[in-house]
């Protein structure tokens, strides 16, 4: 299992030891054109979580691919790079330039009011323009999300990330809007009940590698992310405030799998769904 950070938690270049700590960096999302991102204010702590509506704020394709990727290359862990668009041929034509990297695709931005082709849609062009791996970022809106995933598979997808935060408002003592967007991005952990269910939903109904994420604040949490199906596990919120984090998770879980008497992570994955228990339980005799 990998530990990586979700996209927009960690900025590798002011803070490079906590990147070198991941078993693989994920990029803020890139979209083709600089974007100077929301209205502040952008981000509101909430008893739950935290909200954010930064709305892809970042440098642009040209420049990232020239100045911000050969620095992050520099940290030394394995890029992964979060593509944005408003069109298929969009995230497309950003695939299309990467090289050595695996790429998510952000399918599912609450932050931006522009409407994106079909998840489906884009994948299958993006599969057109390249050859590496591609993870598709699902939103856990979406009642049935497993019939999203069985569309990306079918176009192409590698991989899932999921989830990306639900949106969510908080308001002040006054009673108005804390976020300048008025609504935001929900994490943390409100949201790791919902990233256990689209987890658990998508183990099934696809075969493909799930990265889960979405409230992962303890190693017990990562467990528990494997157990419904995820592969690998990132870390978002809890970034914020505990840059030790990647390395605090990976002892506590290695001391819960202790707990159960399993030796390698990997024995766990699946455990929650039908039958899984069973398997367990002959692992820990």
């Amino acid at each position: 299992m990998r530990i990586l950070n979700a996209s927009g938690c960690l900025d590798a270049l002011t803070a490079p030891d906590v990147a070198r700590s991941l078993d693989a960096f994920v990029t803020k999302t890139v979209t083709p054109r600089p974007r100077e991102g929301n209205a502040p204010v952008r981000i509101a702590e909430t008893d739950v979580g935290m909200l954010n509506s930064i709305g892809l704020a970042n440098p642009g394709r040209d420049v990232f691919l020239a100045e911000t990727l050969p620095q992050v290359r520099e940290v030394g862990v394995p890029v992964w790079i979060s593509v944005g668009g408003f069109a298929a041929h969009e995230y497309a034509e950003t695939c299309a330039r990467l090289e050595d990297v695996t790429i998510e695709l952000n399918l599912s931005c609450p932050n931006v009011d522009e409407a994106a082709d079909s998840a489906a849609a884009i994948v299958a062009a993006c599969r057109v323009a390249t050859k590496l791996p591609l993870y598709a970022k699902l939103s856990p809106a979406n009642w049935d999300i497993s019939e999203v995933a069985q569309a990306v598979q079918a176009a192409g997808a590698d991989g899932l990330s999921l989830v990306n935060t639900m949106r969510g408002t908080a308001l002040d003592e006054l009673l108005r809007p804390r976020l300048g967007t008025w609504s935001g991005g929900l994490s943390g952990p409100a949201l790791k009940p919902i990233a256990l269910a689209a987890v658990h939903a998508c183990w099934r109904a696809t075969e493909l590698p799930i990265v889960g994420m979405g409230g992962v604040m303890s190693g017990r949490d990562a467990l528990e992310l494997v157990a419904v199906g995820a592969q690998d596990v990132a870390l978002g919120t809890v970034l914020f405030r505990d840059p030790e984090a990647p390395e605090r998770v990976r002892s506590e879980l290695a001391a819960e799998l202790a707990t159960i008497g399993v030796a390698d992570v990997d024995d766990v994955r699946g455990v929650a769904h039908e039958g899984g228990a069973a398997s367990l339980l002959s692992l820990t005799r």
